[in-house]
């Protein structure tokens, strides 16, 4: 029967991040005790007052369909949002919320691709963006940064991937999974260099709360207006806000125009974004407390990077660059990759053997890495480290 799949889903993989962390779960669940490294999700709850608000928009019958782009509040909110703490002023016409910010992702895509049209995605990049170029008839263009700087992209890396076809390039600072952050004169030449080509910029800011060594996030479209209308900046709640699963995204277009077709393609996809969520979601962005939890958040993993660091560096034949943001590091495990077939092997390995879950680094287009989330207490950080260490003498 599977034949008679359409050819777009017939090669469509599945996310090797959440079927990572399905199996350390699944482990658990049998009484193993697994740690778990792969998770792409802070370990804080949600905070209390966004739950409340979301509970007593529940209690208050906020449970039918909303506005297709997003609760007129939320959007609102947002924009005040975006000019506040980003620099760009949207409309919040320009504004749509949907499903996370994967399913934004997908949306701009469908709307944007046409059969054979090329997408720059600089690597390591996030699973989900190849998948969902191909499954709209676009073609993924690998775009490699070098580890020796740290994987941040510079416009000499994109210039030789650039053809006629190039319809899209993908920025994603801090970056998913290396941690690596664009500096703004190099973001300024990148987005100066797409303005005088005609490529549009789907700019992916779900880490933009997490930056460290005193590293102050740029968005891309605030930078200059002109580059504001050739950018998408996505964002979500999911990561700022501890809240991935409530599934609340949002994006500044760079018009209305724009704007009113993902509306309609969220109108006749999922609706609206479950309701009551949006209002917990409108309390995050209203309530002064939510600042003070967001910089709790990130002073607590850069005390784990400094920790994870310091235990990776323990490790024979491992190298690791220093993230400036996000919570994952990536380090090179090339050396003790090369005794197996392939990371996914080596991957399975330190799960098997030292009951660590990881991700292989082929997941996110670079062979021989491990990317590792720190988003786990200080202990198991400690914990995990020390097991891969022995996992890996075991292989001398």
């Amino acid at each position: 029967m599977l034949e008679k799949l359409s050819s777009r889903v017939q090669n469509l993989k599945p996310s090797p991040t959440l079927a990572i962390s399905a199996k350390a779960k699944q482990l658990r669940a049998q009484g193993i005790d697994v740690i778990g490294f792969g998770a792409g999700e802070p370990d804080f709850d949600t905070p209390l007052f966004i739950k409340e608000a979301a509970i007593k928009a529940l209690m208050e019958g906020q449970t039918k369909y909303a506005p297709a782009a997003g609760i007129p509040p939320l959007r609102e909110a947002l924009a005040e949002k975006f000019s506040k703490e980003n620099g760009i002023d949207y409309k919040p016409s320009e504004i749509v919320v949907s499903a996370g910010a994967k399913n934004l992702l997908f949306l701009i895509f469908l709307m944007l691709l046409n059969e054979g049209d090329e997408v720059l995605v600089p690597t390591p990049y996030w699973v989900s963006y190849t998948e969902q170029i191909k499954l709209f008839g676009g073609k993924p263009v690998e775009v490699p940064t070098e580890e020796e700087k740290g994987f941040s992209l510079s416009l000499e890396d994109i210039k030789p991937f650039v053809t006629d076809r190039t319809k899209v390039l993908i920025l994603n600072s801090p970056n998913n999974p290396t941690g690596a952050v664009i500096e703004e004169k190099e973001l300024k030449r990148i987005a100066e260099f797409c303005l005088d080509k005609g490529i549009f910029i789907i700019s992916d800011e779900c880490y933009e709360a997490f930056t460290y060594d005193g590293f102050k996030h740029i968005s891309t479209a605030s930078l200059d207006e002109e580059i504001k209308k050739i950018t998408f900046t996505v964002n979500a709640f999911s990561k700022t806000y501890s809240m991935t699963g409530w599934r609340v995204g949002y994006v500044g277009c760079p018009n209305e125009e724009f704007a009113k077709v993902l509306t309609n393609l969220n109108s006749q996809s999922i609706s609206n974004v479950t309701t009551f969520a949006q209002y917990g979601a409108l309390e995050a962005l209203k309530n002064p407390e939510a600042r003070k939890f967001v910089e709790k958040m990130r002073t607590t993993f850069e005390r784990r990077r400094d920790l994870i660091l310091s235990k990776l560096m323990e490790i024979p034949d491992v190298k690791v660059n220093t993230p400036k943001g996000a919570f994952y590091v990536f380090p090179n495990f090339r050396n003790w990759v090369a005794k197996f077939n392939d990371d996914i092997e080596f991957a399975a390995y330190l799960l098997d053997e030292a009951k660590v879950a990881v991700v292989p680094g082929s997941a996110f287009g670079y062979e021989g890495f491990l990317r590792i989330s720190y988003c786990n207490s200080d202990d198991e950080i400690i914990e995990g480290m020390e097991r891969i260490k022995k996992a890996i003498e075991r292989l001398s």
